[in-house]
């Protein structure tokens, strides 16, 4: 697949059959229904593709990195939805070999504000390149322990289950403080998840404490009073 082909058009839903199971005056059967709210669109088989394709250009760059976010969680089999797009990890001393490597491949490049990443769009889908998570630089100890799984098919490093939730869990603020895509993440990741480092490279963490203690009364973790 070329990394700027879109996916392919999907057909319109309903047609001529709608017009004939209407109403008798034209209006759907169900007009008189309140719309119910739309759901973001799930995006997974085409974020997967992109995965693919750009895990391929990075493996072939020679350059150490990982797959980080959301599509991690789904390398490790979390059953996530995907929607948004998907991450990589590399070295910020990297950053122009990687995009280099990329927009020869016909990847369209953009620099945004923020100087911790460089972000790209291909397949329609857009693209990450972090150099620091939640804060902390992406270092290649961290890149190290990152196992080489399936995705989908194409093997590539995915940063791993300790450092996946230690970074999902820094990225917790006031602002951003939804538990609810975490706690699957975290059940599922349990026994592959060193809690006691978590607990330590989280430290101080208001956000990051009151999930702990969550996952404590929810029986996900054994709690720490002995109770």
């Amino acid at each position: 697949m070329n990394l700027m082909e879109g996916p392919p058009a999907r057909p319109e839903a309903g047609g001529a059959a709608s017009s004939r199971n209407g109403s008798p005056h034209g209006a759907p059967a169900h007009a008189s229904r309140a719309p119910s709210p739309a759901l973001p669109p799930d995006h997974t088989q085409a974020i997967l593709e992109t995965t693919k394709e750009v895990g391929a250009v990075l493996k072939a760059s020679g350059r150490p990195f990982a797959l980080v976010g959301s599509v991690a969680a789904y390398a490790h089999g979390i059953p996530v939805r995907l929607q948004h797009d998907t991450d990589f990890a590399i070295l910020r001393e990297d950053a122009e070999v990687v995009t280099e490597a990329l927009r020869e491949r016909g990847v369209r490049i953009v620099d945004p504000p923020e100087d911790w990443l460089v972000k790209a769009r291909a397949g329609g889908e857009e693209i990450d390149l972090i150099f620091s998570l939640a804060g902390r630089p992406v270092t290649a100890e961290l890149l190290a322990r990152a196992p080489t799984l399936p995705v989908d098919s194409v093997h590539m490093p995915v940063l791993a289950p300790t450092d996946l939730m230690v970074c999902r869990l820094l990225a917790l603020s006031e602002h951003h403080c939804d538990f609810g895509p975490l706690l699957p993440v975290a059940r599922g990741l349990r026994e592959r998840v060193d809690w006691g480092r978590v607990r330590e490279d989280t430290a101080g963490s208001p956000m990051a404490e009151a999930f702990l203690y969550l996952l404590e009364l929810l029986d996900v973790l054994p709690r720490r009073d002995g109770a």
